[in-house]
């Protein structure tokens, strides 16, 4: 993490969850959104334990960084309908329901944050999919506990991907914002484990 300056060229941006120097004008209201996480997480059904190639890529330029904020931006809006598949499936009961819609929520500022940073770093958002282009596994959803386990192996795989990107960013900004959600992502992680009655803490090491 880059250490703050005290001189008066930096500014803070806050947030509930995490405040970010920026050394100039130019970087002004990079991830600004008032209570708010300013990253989104990098939720992606089908990363289960291993951390995803373009999240080991180190980025050397703006450039770099647009691509793999983008990545991530296609993954959240892959969430998003992954968490509305569990929401309309009729298996939760009303507790985990509102959970599930609650971390849904977050998805959807992640993916806000993400496309407005996109934006003002020069490149263009990528557009979210039809839930019917997602190759979600709804026929194996029998159960709540079907459910949970799908969304714990979503944010599972999302603290993993973030692990493997935290070193690899150009703009050092978002390294320290993605450090933030990646705390987040292994709330929720917890959380879905803890419901389904699991250790929520399984191991003293995460990724």
């Amino acid at each position: 993490m880059e250490r703050m300056s005290t001189t008066p060229a930096h500014r803070l941006v806050q947030s509930q969850k995490v405040s970010i120097a920026l050394p100039d004008e130019r970087r002004r209201g990079l991830l600004k959104v008032p209570g708010l996480f300013a990253l989104g997480s990098l939720a992606v059904l089908s990363l289960g334990e291993s951390m995803p190639a373009w999240a080991q890529t180190q980025s050397g330029s703006t450039k770099d960084d647009i691509s793999i904020l983008n990545v991530a931006l296609g993954l959240e809006y892959q969430a998003i309908a992954a968490y509305q598949v569990g929401a309309e499936s009729g298996l939760l009961q009303k507790p985990v329901l509102d959970t599930a819609v609650k971390f849904q929520n977050h998805h959807k500022a992640h993916a806000q944050v993400l496309a407005g940073t996109v934006s003002k770093l020069g490149g263009s958002p990528v557009m979210a999919k039809k839930p019917s282009e997602y190759s979600f596994p709804t026929g194996q959803l029998k159960t709540q506990a079907d459910v949970l386990r799908f969304a714990a192996g979503l944010e599972k795989g999302a603290t993993a991907a973030y692990l493997g990107v935290l070193p690899n960013f150009y703009n050092r900004d978002l390294t320290k914002a993605a450090g933030s959600i990646l705390g987040d992502e292994a709330m929720h992680w917890a959380v879905l484990l803890h419901a389904l009655g699991d250790d929520p803490v399984p191991g003293a090491f995460v990724g």
